[in-house]
């Protein structure tokens, strides 16, 4: 096993889900997949990942993850009350004591003067607590902004987990 200073960050959440015997879900849409595949890539993570979403619809947020239609009318879906919604339901759904909610602005289009290209917006559930955060990226280029997410979502959970009971 590699030490904790040489590992990856998806890496480091793994051993770190596997140590607390936590599973972990993610409900994505302008990553479309890419916080999962970070996951998948480390061995071990069938340990600890049974199933995640990519909700990219409106429709399939609600659907699948029990995001209220009239949070999304109210602050839009990029907003941290959807992002939050989004970790909270897909935790619920997939019976994971960690949840992962990743709603954004990717870009090239898309973007207003409230929510600019290059804004995501995230939730993390934890045991049921539930922190969210926005982070403005910039235009930075489509791939850049969800590589950029994926980065800050293990960021994230790496701190998070490192508090958790």
């Amino acid at each position: 096993m590699k030490e904790m200073d040489t590992m990856s960050k998806p890496e480091k959440v793994v051993n770190q889900l596997i140590q607390k015997e936590y599973h972990i879900s993610f409900a994505e849409s302008c990553t479309g997949g890419m916080a999962t595949a970070a996951l998948v890539s480390v061995a071990d993570a069938s340990k600890v990942l049974d199933v995640s979403f990519v909700t990219y619809a409106n429709e399939a947020k609600i659907k699948y993850l029990g995001v209220g239609a009239d949070t999304i009318e109210t602050h839009g879906v990029v907003s941290e009350e959807v992002a939050f919604q989004m970790a909270q339901g897909v935790a619920k759904e997939a019976g994971s004591e960690v949840g992962v909610g990743i709603t954004g602005v990717a870009g090239p289009g898309g973007g207003t003067v409230k929510k600019p290209v290059g804004m995501v917006c995230f939730g993390f559930s934890v045991n049921g607590t539930v922190h969210t955060a926005t982070r403005f990226f910039g235009d930075i280029g489509r791939n850049q902004v969800r590589q950029k997410s994926v980065d800050y979502v293990y960021d994230t959970l790496n701190q998070l987990l490192d508090n958790a009971n």
